[in-house]
């Protein structure tokens, strides 16, 4: 299957999270890892399947991300499987309380991202996901390289 993995990443954590789902679904599919900030959608291939991941800024995703997905035009995801994905810190992670209702209130990247794909027209074939930071600049919590893996497996199935 034809794939393209498109992230934003501040601090790296982002990036690594795409590799590790590029990897995982590179055995049996044709598939590109490229940073959203270096890519226009008219220049971007052909592709059955297409991931959106970005950090989680402000609730949203970073600002790339979301002009890539302002680009993509009415039904240009027509026929095209959809997945996404961000990385954030663990809402029982954040100290502040007024800050965890924020978070509560405002979510994080991927439910943004889902339904931008899926307005463009994009067939959604898995929820969006979250991967965990530390802290903001991170780093990756532990076995979050294998989770990425293996929702990269669902994905397939």
């Amino acid at each position: 299957m034809k794939t393209i993995i498109l992230y934003e990443s501040f601090f790296g954590n982002t990036r690594l999270i795409a590799e590790a789902i590029g990897k995982s679904l590179d055995y049996d599919n044709d598939v590109q890892v490229l940073n959203v900030s270096e890519v226009i959608w008219n220049n971007i291939p052909k592709t059955e399947l297409l991931i959106v991941g970005s950090a989680t800024r402000g609730f949203r995703p970073c600002p790339a991300t979301k002009l890539f997905l302002k680009s993509i035009p009415p039904n240009g995801l027509k026929e095209i499987k959809v997945a996404a994905f961000d990385t954030r810190i663990s809402l029982p992670e954040i100290e502040s309380k007024a800050l965890r209702l924020m978070v509560k209130t405002g979510g994080y990247a991927a439910k943004h991202i889902v339904k931008a794909l899926t307005e463009k027209g994009g067939y959604l074939i898995i929820p969006g996901e979250g991967f965990l930071v530390k802290s903001e600049k991170g780093p990756l919590v532990e076995g979050e390289l294998v989770r990425a893996a293996n929702w990269a497996e669902q994905i397939v199935k």
